[in-house]
């Protein structure tokens, strides 16, 4: 029903970074570092849902703002055909303080609250075309 979502699940985060320097600076910044995220990208995309629920509530529990364990858990609840727990999370995603650009499954990169925003997106339009 909802399988199509495992194609938008994260894969990494890349943590934000600004900088302090004045804009007028001309030093040279470094590139910020990747930071890789366990966000249960696999057994999701093995049709382990239980499991990767399992994996993303524990790691909500130490930090219960973190966009990528709040999509991704919004995807596995969408796989399991759970669209009002889905919709939660892509919205606690959205709304969520921190921020930083995520990387989708297809490669390219994303800010986690256009990222959250776009599968509350698709949500919606999958639920409107069961009605259909």
């Amino acid at each position: 029903m909802f399988a199509n979502f495992a194609t938008a699940l994260l894969l990494t985060a890349q943590a934000a970074t600004l900088s302090a320097a004045p804009e007028a600076a001309t030093t040279a910044q470094p590139a910020p570092a990747i930071e890789q995220k366990e966000v249960a990208f696999q057994a999701l995309t093995e049709g382990r849902t239980d499991q990767a629920i399992t994996v993303l509530r524990a790691q909500l529990k130490a930090d219960p703002s973190d966009p990528a364990a709040l999509i991704n858990l919004g995807s596995a609840y969408a796989q399991r055909g759970d669209r009002e727990r889905a919709a939660q999370a892509y919205r606690a995603a959205a709304a969520s303080d921190t921020r930083y650009n995520v990387e989708l499954a297809d490669g390219t990169w994303v800010d986690s609250r256009h990222a959250a925003r776009a599968a509350l997106l698709r949500l919606d339009r999958a639920q409107t075309a069961l009605l259909d």
